[in-house]
Parts: structure tokens; C-alpha cells; sequence
């Protein structure tokens, strides 16, 4: 039975404009608001998954992603990758600043290549949590790249801020601009067939 119909007051900052009419009410607003919105964790779901795989594949890039750092200059940048087949991640590493990289694939499946200086593949894993491997961590300034293999694949990353774009020392100088379609295709199939 429904408790008595009451006009409730704000009761944090998250809702200032949260009307309640019952109790029972009330205490489902205030499971959604702790569930999607709480000021203190956010929520990986299946939702947000399939929200950012959405905008990842309307992009031209076909990747997207998801900041879970409200700031740029942040000590620790963590977020989600949706990354769809033939989207093109150039070859990189972190060097000056120095930073390791982590990464979980949440979904999906991507391979991982680790280079040398000449560009020669000399690691590589298939990432696939349907196949119990789940991640990698690559030290800084370990040239790296990643192929998607299945639609709707999403990385999970985090490396120490603050976030610096890649400079051009850090950008892999055998691999192919993104600019040069043609070159990245013959490079994605010549990773493809490195597996």
C-alpha cells in the first residue's frame, strides 16, 4: 500500500528540483539517483556500454570515448574506449612525460601489438573476456597499438594524468598518418594478418 501523499523537499544538491508525492516514491528516486547519478561512484553498466558504442559507431573515427575524470589536469585519467572494426589507432607510446598505460577490455574482442623501434610486431594477445584474457599493462614508452576484431568492443583505460595529446615523437614514424586512408588500410590488413 502506497504511504500518504507528501511534497518533499530537496534533499541533496543532485536534486534540487525532486518533488516526492508518496514515501514508496521516495525511496525509488532515491535508489535511481544513487544507482545512475551518486556524487560518490559511477557506474559501469551495460547501459553507458551500449550509449557510448552508439556514438562511437555515428563517428567518423569509429571510437568514442567516455571520461570517467571530471578534469583534463586530473592525476589519474580513467575512462572507457568504444572502439569499432577499422577504426585506426595509430602506433604510440608515452615517453616525456613517461606514463604506463592499463587496460581491460570490458567487451569484445581487440588485439594488442607491442613494436620495436623498426615497427616489427614482437608481442601481441588477442584480448577476450569470453576467453578469459581480459587486459594489458604496457610500460612507458613501449610503441603499441591496438586492431579491433568485433563490433561494439569496449577498452577500459587508465594511465596517469595530467592528459597530454600525443606529441609527434610519441606518434609510431614507420606507421601511417590517420590522413592517409589508403596507407592505414594496407596497415590494418597486414596487422590482421599478423594474428
Amino acid at each position: 500500500m502506497l504511504g500518504k501523499p507528501f511534497i518533499h523537499k530537496p534533499f541533496s544538491a543532485i536534486s534540487p528540483f525532486l518533488f516526492v508525492y508518496s514515501r514508496d516514491f521516495m525511496l525509488l528516486c532515491v535508489f535511481y539517483f544513487i544507482h545512475y547519478t551518486s556524487i560518490h561512484m559511477k557506474i559501469i553498466d551495460k547501459e553507458l556500454l551500449d550509449a557510448t558504442t552508439a556514438k562511437a559507431r555515428q563517428n567518423p573515427r569509429l571510437r568514442m570515448n567516455y571520461n570517467f575524470h571530471d578534469r583534463l589536469d586530473d592525476p589519474v585519467n580513467r575512462l572507457i574506449n568504444a572502439v569499432e572494426p577499422n577504426t585506426y589507432i595509430r602506433p604510440h607510446r608515452h615517453k616525456n612525460p613517461d606514463k604506463d598505460e592499463s587496460f581491460l577490455l570490458l567487451r569484445g574482442k581487440v588485439a594488442t601489438f607491442i613494436f620495436n623501434e623498426k615497427g616489427e610486431i614482437i608481442e601481441k594477445v588477442i584480448l577476450s573476456p569470453k576467453d578469459g584474457i581480459y587486459g594489458a599493462d604496457i610500460q612507458a614508452g613501449v610503441w603499441h597499438a591496438v586492431l579491433v576484431l568485433e563490433p561494439g568492443s569496449i577498452i577500459y583505460e587508465a594511465k596517469p594524468g595530467p592528459f597530454t595529446p600525443l606529441s609527434p615523437e610519441n606518434l609510431a614514424p614507420w606507421s601511417p598518418a590517420a590522413e592517409d586512408k589508403e596507407a592505414v588500410k594496407l596497415f590494418l590488413e597486414k596487422l590482421q594478418q599478423a594474428l
